[in-house]
Order: structure tokens, then sequence, then C-alpha cells
């Protein structure tokens, strides 16, 4: 079985190096997203005067300063014909856009409003971009140089498959996925939405999903997504926002880290609606209060959002995830915003209650935690132990060594030997009917 595995993980890395290597993308501009399908729908949209349209169009309208000016330009000028727009996103990428995202997306959803000399301009100032950028090889700007180098497949000789060589082969292939499958977090949170503008541009003048390479990580990550968010929501003046959980949380939350993140959800289903996981994030997307409404996010939250696409009630969804892979454990006590939360990720166990968020010591001696769908035991005080559970809870234990062997002996049951995760996390079958005493002891090597 494990030679299987090499060898189709060897015939995948080839076939996409020679993909990169041998093939020039000839897909028509737009290229970027805006697929025939989704342009369709995006058009439509406009047509029907919708929610989303009618505020991303407002504030195009009303000459709002928006914080990514090229990017929502081009978009408005490939979804409402209105050639002004795409001059002026035109204009901004050819004096003063900086953003080689933006100017990735300008050069391909403008195409048809831009001269020859501008064209050749424009593209010039890209491939300097993708080399003066080199040196950033974060999935951001990784992300931001395979955008720029599908873009100017066929205005300039080379850029292209180099780019594709080194984003396919060096990047993907040789380093996040041996992370993926060797359970570490070479990918954040953060990441997520870099990442699904890889794998779209990709799907989309390719035809490769990557997610096949690493089915496990992309079948929990909308599940992740979902439960790691703290449970109140923070009311701002264009919307309401859900917030991410964050390392070492201080002061006010990260406005435009939210909208990200959503965005990221939005691609997310919009990449595969099928899976239950999508079909529970399109239930949770779906809620209007939550609406991308500001200059930063209503580009994003009308290009990705698709409200005819039916979704599951994300109170049927699980209250509980354990990521053996890479160690992370997230337990809500319901889907209402006064609900306790618990997360252990990043390093780091947190826990929301009361509206307030704490950074929590595992290895200190600490009381059983109930979270209603699950009890939380805490290393220093699970040497010998008594719990009592009710219903069906999980039990966890936290603050142990990580990838270490225990044997744990419950009274009237026979010896079991248990590896905990990568963040020292191990789950407990326990009996679930009375208090019961049991005993956790680190096994041999």
């Amino acid at each position: 079985m494990h030679t299987r595995r090499k060898f189709a993980f060897a015939a995948a890395a080839a076939s996409l190096g020679a993909m990169a290597r041998g093939e020039e993308v000839d897909t028509p501009h737009p290229r970027l997203f805006l697929i025939p399908r989704r342009l369709k729908l995006l058009r439509r949209e406009r047509e029907r005067q919708s929610l989303r349209w009618n505020q991303f169009n407002l504030l195009m309208v009303g000459k709002a300063p928006m914080p990514e000016p090229g990017f929502a330009r081009a978009l408005y000028y490939q979804v409402s014909g209105n050639a002004e727009a795409g001059q002026q996103a035109v204009s901004w990428a050819l004096g003063a856009g900086t953003d080689l995202r933006q100017l990735a997306l300008v050069f391909d959803w403008c195409q048809d409003v831009l001269t020859e000399a501008q064209s050749k301009t424009l593209a010039a100032k890209m491939a300097r971009g993708i080399e003066q950028t080199r040196r950033d090889t974060t999935a951001p700007g990784i992300r931001t140089r395979l955008l720029a180098a599908v873009a100017l497949s066929g205005h300039v000789p080379g850029v292209t498959e180099r780019e594709l060589e080194l984003v396919l082969h060096k990047w993907w292939q040789g380093e996040i996925l041996p992370a993926l499958k060797g359970g570490r977090e070479a990918l954040t949170r953060d990441d997520t939405y870099a990442l699904n503008e890889i794998l779209h541009t990709i799907r989309d003048n390719l035809n490769q999903d990557l997610r096949e390479d690493a089915p496990r990580f992309f079948t929990d990550l909308p599940m992740v997504q979902l439960l790691s968010y703290y449970p109140a929501t923070f009311p701002a003046g264009e919307n309401e926002y859900r917030i991410p959980a964050a390392p070492h949380p201080s002061g006010e939350p990260d406005l435009r880290r939210a909208a990200l993140s959503r965005a990221a959800e939005l691609s997310m289903v919009a990449y595969d609606s099928n899976g239950p996981g999508s079909q529970f994030l399109q239930g949770w997307l779906m809620n209007d209060n939550f609406l991308l409404r500001g200059t930063f996010g209503a580009p994003y939250e009308f290009l990705w959002a698709n409200p005819y696409q039916p979704g599951l009630s994300y109170f049927q969804a699980p209250l509980l995830l354990h990521d053996t892979l890479f160690g992370r454990l997230f337990v809500r006590s319901s889907w209402e915003e006064s609900a306790a939360w618990l997360g252990s990720f990043s390093g780091e166990l947190q826990l929301f209650q009361g509206g307030h968020v704490a950074v929590l010591d595992p290895h200190e001696a600490a009381e059983p935690l109930d979270l209603g769908r699950a009890v939380i035991l805490f290393g220093a005080h699970a040497q010998n132990f008594k719990v009592n559970v009710e219903g069906d809870q999980p039990v966890f234990v936290v603050g142990l060594k990580p990838r270490q062997n225990y044997r744990i002996e419950v009274d009237d049951e026979e010896l079991a030997e248990e590896l905990s995760d990568p963040a020292g996390i191990l789950p407990l079958d326990v009996p679930h009917n009375g208090e019961v005493g049991a005993r956790l002891r680190e096994a041999p090597s």
C-alpha cells in the first residue's frame, strides 16, 4: 500500500511538472476567475438588480474610494460593460498601481480597452513585479505571481511556463504537499483565500484539481473554517462580521481579515458546491446580516457569492472537530452566539466564554471543562482522574506530549494504548454511565 501511494504521488508530480514545462496557457481572456459560467451569473445578477449587485454598483457609481481600485473597477467593467470603469482601471494600473495581484486582474479583465502600447507597458510592469517579489514564498506571494504569470501567457514569452513550474513542482509538490501529509501546518487559516485563488486559477486554465493530492486536508477544510470562528459576532457600520480565531488575540478584531475569511468560504463553495462541508458553509454564508457591504469586501462578495446555490442549515452541522493530522481541536456548545467555544490550534489553547477569549495553559492543573458537547481534561490532572460523562460526550485530554503513546487504564475496562496527536491531544474512550476512574501513563517507546 505504501509503495502504491509513493508511485501515485510521483506520477502526479511528473504530470504537473510536464504540464508546467510543456504547455502555454491558451485559455481566452478573461482567464482569472471569470470563467464563462461565473461571468454569466454575475451579469444576470446585474440584470436582476440583486442585493449584492446593487451594493457593489452603489459604491462604484457613487465613486466611493475603493481600497483595491484595480480589482473593483476591472470587475465592474466586466459585468457592466462600462468602458469608463475599464479605462479607469487601466489608468490606475499604468500609473500608481503597485499591487501585482490587482495588476494581473486589470490586465486580464480589461484586455478589450487596452491599446497595444498600454498592453506592452503593463505586461512589462507585471513581469518586473514577478521578479521583484521572487523572495515572497508565502501562499499569498505564490498566488500573486501565479495570477500575473497566467494573465501574461501569450504576451511575455517564458514567464508563464517558468512560474507554473515553480508553483506546481517546487512549491506545491516539493513543499506544501509533504508538509500537509506529514501533519505540518504549512498553510495557515489566513492563507485560505490565497489558496482558493490558486485552486481556481489552476483548474480553470490547466484543468487540474490540486485538492486530489491532499484529500484529507481539503475534506476537513470547510468544517475547520466554520468551527474556528469565535461565537460572538462583531457589529460594524457596514455589516456584521464573524470573527475568525487568531493566535495571541488582543485588541479590536481585524475586519479586513474577517472579510477575507468570508471571501475564502464564498470562493470555496464556488469551487465545489457539492461536498457536505461546502453545503454547510453555503447555509452559513447566506445570512444577509453578514453580507459584505463595505468598500473592501463588496467586490469579493459580488464576485464569489451564489445565492441560488442550495445549502444545508449549519445548525445541523457537527459542533466538534478533532483533526488528528495537524493536532487541532474545535468545540462549540451550540450554534448560538452565546455559545462557549474551545479551540486548540497553532500551538495555542483558547476558551471563548461570556463574550471574552482567554488563552489557557493546557499543562496547568485545572478542573475538567464541560462544554456540553465534549469534556476537556488537562494533562496535569490526567495521570489519575475521575470523570463523569453524560450522554455521548467525547472526552479529550490536552497538554500531553505530542505523538506519544499512552497506556490507558479505565475502571473495569481492558488496558488500552493510544497515540496523542501532534499537539498532545488524546481522545479517551470511557464509559458514559456515571463516574469512572482512569489512569494515564506514558508507554515505553
